[in-house]
């Protein structure tokens, strides 16, 4: 763990001194940076059948060039609580709707969304000039996959037909291809102390069950799926480059 993060600061540190140049206040610069950014999400599509609210915890390495193009990747671990999935373990519940465990209790078997999101990143930022020509609007998007699933614990491991890889046989797992696209402020600060963007984000997933039998459910076929998340994403930059050194004249 030690090494991992000095090696981290080492590379941070390479990357700052390899990217020293004119100053982020007076022109447009060229640098690499690493995001940390979270998303809250209303699903739509097929996925809103499955899931309610959706939450993304992401992080990103872009780089901006000298003419505010931007490339890089993103990647982002997607979670939630709010499970909609039509019959979900009906199979297995009484016709009261509970699961009975070994003890003769009724089982706590909780539900949660779980799935992670990567994409190539490719956009722009339109400079504002204030409060300096780096800040502006930025714009972009890319190609990605994404992956979902139910995720099913059963507390005290009571139920047998949750164990091991049965669970496998409710847990709904879907993936496929995506398309992202943003738009939002980006703000780069004259003193490199306060770098954030927020905006809007659009995710559309053409996806299909990867599940060869749903025991709840042995008639759905796992068909061809569009999955679409739209929601609000800020979070904080940390641009990796060296500062202008100051001027000084003498008389």
């Amino acid at each position: 763990m030690r090494l991992t993060i000095l090696s981290i600061l080492l590379l941070i540190n390479t990357l700052q001194f390899s990217f020293a140049q004119s100053g982020v206040k007076d022109s447009v610069i060229r640098f690499p940076m690493i995001g940390i950014n979270y998303g809250l999400y209303v699903p739509g599509g097929d996925l809103d059948e499955r899931f309610g609210l959706t939450s993304m915890l992401n992080g990103n390495f872009l780089f901006k060039t000298n003419k505010n193009l931007l490339w890089g990747f993103s990647g982002g671990f997607l979670f939630g609580d709010d499970i909609k999935e039509p019959g979900l373990m009906s199979s297995i519940k009484n016709p009261e709707g509970y699961i009975l465990g070994l003890d003769g209790l009724y089982a706590d078997v909780r539900t949660y969304e779980r799935g992670y999101y990567v994409n190539a990143v490719i956009g722009k930022v339109f400079s504002f000039k204030k409060p300096n020509p780096n800040s502006g609007l930025m714009i972009f998007g890319g190609p990605g996959f994404i992956q979902h699933k139910i995720r099913i614990e059963s507390i005290g491991n009571t139920v047998p037909a949750l164990r091991g890889d049965y669970v496998k046989g409710y847990d709904r797992l879907t993936n496929g291809i995506a398309l992202q696209e943003f738009i939002g402020y980006v703000y780069f600060s004259n003193r490199q102390l306060i770098n954030f963007y927020a905006g809007f984000e659009f995710i559309q997933g053409f996806t299909k069950g990867r599940r060869d039998y749903n025991f709840d459910n042995p008639d759905d076929p796992n068909g061809n799926r569009i999955d679409l998340l739209y929601g609000f994403r800020a979070g904080w930059v940390l641009p990796l480059y060296k500062k202008k050194p100051a001027a000084y004249y003498f008389y």
